[in-house]
């Protein structure tokens, strides 16, 4: 691969990097509607739009993911890592020192995709303003790399912002939680399930939201240097309303299995996911309110009801490839 030099970036060049994810794909939709040209980057690069450019690149090559990124005006750093904790601890933070690089490089602007993980336990509302107190190894990984990046940002290195979402659902959403748990088993006719508390209240954010938000974030001249929570809906939620309410959508009786945390540990000697969740169970078994009152008063982005979210999620469930809706079983 060829070293680019630096050149002017092109103003309507957003480059995504960590192309194929459901995130990646609702901006690729957004952006292109708003008229951006779009350079989808990964290992397997698929297209959203014909006229996207597609760059194969691996974000732990420095060279590779300054050459993918070259002429870009906007990068977006969605990269999922698979999870497992010792990836995470090696791969995170060389993959944020190239794209950081990369960008002082190519003079392109940095938009951070992150969660909740740096946060750890939060009692309340967790807000642009709560400190990092990780609770969890991964969140510590996520408290270092973002760290690394707010203090690239205060040395002036490079304009970036980081932009935050709750747990996540939304149609193709397959890596989410409520898929697993909720939305393809109610799709097969299959009871829903819940790890942890199903009472306790529980923020998801919708993913066609989260996307637009970060195309509008990208494009706002007043957003850079800052933090920004994502659009998510306020309305009271839970496990079991959150259940309650998309068995209603799809027609079917209520019914919640809740998974024994002992269960859960044993399960997780065979299922590394499970596994490797097990220290962030504190998420689902008390309060998790993710507060997007900063984005919703300075830009005007509203959050899709839960109910509409919902709905599109179970039609788009419905039509995936082997969710074919069987009658509901008791």
């Amino acid at each position: 691969m060829t070293d680019t030099l630096p050149g002017k970036p092109d103003a309507r060049l957003h480059t995504i990097l960590g192309a194929n994810g459901v995130i990646a794909r609702e901006l690729s939709a957004a952006l292109a509607a708003s008229g951006q040209r779009v350079r989808q980057v990964s290992r397997h690069p698929n297209a959203v739009h014909p006229a996207d450019d597609l760059r194969v690149a691996d974000a732990l090559d420095a060279r590779a993911t300054a050459d993918a990124i070259a002429g870009s005006a906007v990068v977006y750093l969605l990269i999922g890592l698979r999870y497992d904790t010792a990836v995470w601890q090696s791969e995170w933070p060389q993959v944020m020192q190239n794209v950081i690089g990369a960008c002082q490089r190519h003079g392109a602007r940095l938009v951070f995709f992150d969660n909740v993980y740096a946060y750890g336990a939060v009692s309340g509302d967790m807000t642009e303003e709560t400190p990092f107190n990780p609770s969890s190894r991964k969140g510590e990984v996520r408290a270092a790399i973002a760290t690394t990046l707010l203090d690239a940002m205060a040395r002036g290195d490079l304009q970036a912002l980081i932009a935050r979402s709750a747990d996540f659902y939304g149609p193709g959403a397959s890596n989410s939680l409520l898929h697993a748990v909720l939305f393809e088993r109610l799709s097969a006719g299959r009871a829903p399930q819940w790890m942890g508390e199903p009472s306790a209240w529980h923020s998801f954010t919708y993913t066609p939201d989260a996307g637009r938000a970060l195309a509008t974030l990208a494009q706002s001249n007043d957003s850079w240097g800052q933090t920004w929570h994502l659009p998510t809906s306020q309305e009271p939620m839970s496990g079991a309303r959150m259940t309650r309410l998309a068995c209603d959508l799809a027609g079917q009786p209520y019914r919640l299995s809740v998974m024994p945390r002992w269960l859960l540990r044993s399960l997780g000697w065979w299922l590394p996911a499970l596994r490797e969740n097990q220290e962030l169970m504190y998420q689902l078994e008390r309060d998790y309110r993710f507060s997007s009152k900063k984005i919703e008063d300075a830009l005007g982005l509203a959050a899709t009801a839960y109910a509409d979210g919902v709905a599109t999620t179970l039609a788009a469930s419905a039509k995936a490839p082997g969710n074919a809706k069987p009658a509901a079983r008791a």
